[in-house]
């Protein structure tokens, strides 16, 4: 089984350098950055440690930027894409629990849990995302038919040939924002993948160093749409 780390970015000058520090310090060989459009010369940054970046040209969003990685990963013949946050939230020594279960062949989609038994939040993390990434859950099991600790946490592990079945779309471009993580995660599910969560770590950087990209209403609502979308049978 052949995996590599997926990340998203943009405007993580600083983040990603430590993203990648960490990544390298745990002998993670393989690597792929998708810049989202960033104007603050993070793409250097990354470039200057040898990984391998693609860049949009333009800021299109993180689903976007996912599908972008995604396939690049699929065409390079990877079994596996691991997606970690560019902001230094994850924690790379977490990414053998997200790994076990598919190379114990018993599941194809490993979702990180913050919220499940051994699962911890460290960090100053704003409080609107406390209860927002509690209520999520529930809204989704509801809405997929099986009960889930996580569903907004990025931080998890596909296997790639998941990405085979035409039922799952990746270039709907009404998935470019933030719905393509939980509209993945639903389709998963849905489509009857072996879906297991593990307890990760999710620590939230000091407000120094810039307050989150994520709008309170804007972009929650980008989170929780594709969920009641597809749950009433209104997207595919």
């Amino acid at each position: 089984m052949i995996f590599s780390v997926l990340v998203p970015m943009l405007d993580e000058n600083v983040k990603i350098q430590r993203v990648v520090d960490r990544l390298r310090s745990e002998g993670v060989e393989h690597v792929v950055v998708v810049d989202d459009g960033s104007r603050d010369g993070s793409s250097a940054v990354v470039e200057q440690q040898g990984v391998r970046v693609l860049r949009q040209p333009r800021t299109r969003g993180v689903g976007r930027a996912l599908a972008t990685g995604l396939a690049d990963l699929r065409d390079r013949g990877f079994d596996v894409a691991v997606i970690m946050a560019g902001n230094d939230k994850d924690d790379p020594r977490e990414i053998p629990r997200l790994l076990a279960p598919i190379a114990a062949d018993e599941a194809d989609f490993v979702q990180g849990s913050r919220w499940m038994k051994g699962g911890c939040v460290g960090g100053d993390m704003p409080g609107y995302r406390h209860w927002a990434t509690k209520l999520h859950p529930q809204v989704f099991s509801l809405m997929v038919g099986k009960r889930v600790t996580e569903s907004t946490n990025g931080f998890r592990a596909i296997r790639l040939s998941l990405l085979d079945d035409p039922r799952i779309d990746l270039d709907q471009p009404w998935l470019d924002r933030y719905e393509l993580e939980p509209y993945l995660l639903f389709k998963a599910i849905r489509l009857g993948y072996r879906h297991l969560e593990v307890p990760c770590t999710k620590t939230y950087p000091p407000r120094t160093e810039g307050v989150t990209k994520m709008r309170p209403v804007l972009d929650w609502w980008s989170i929780l749409r594709p969920v009641l979308l597809l749950g009433l049978g209104l997207r595919r």
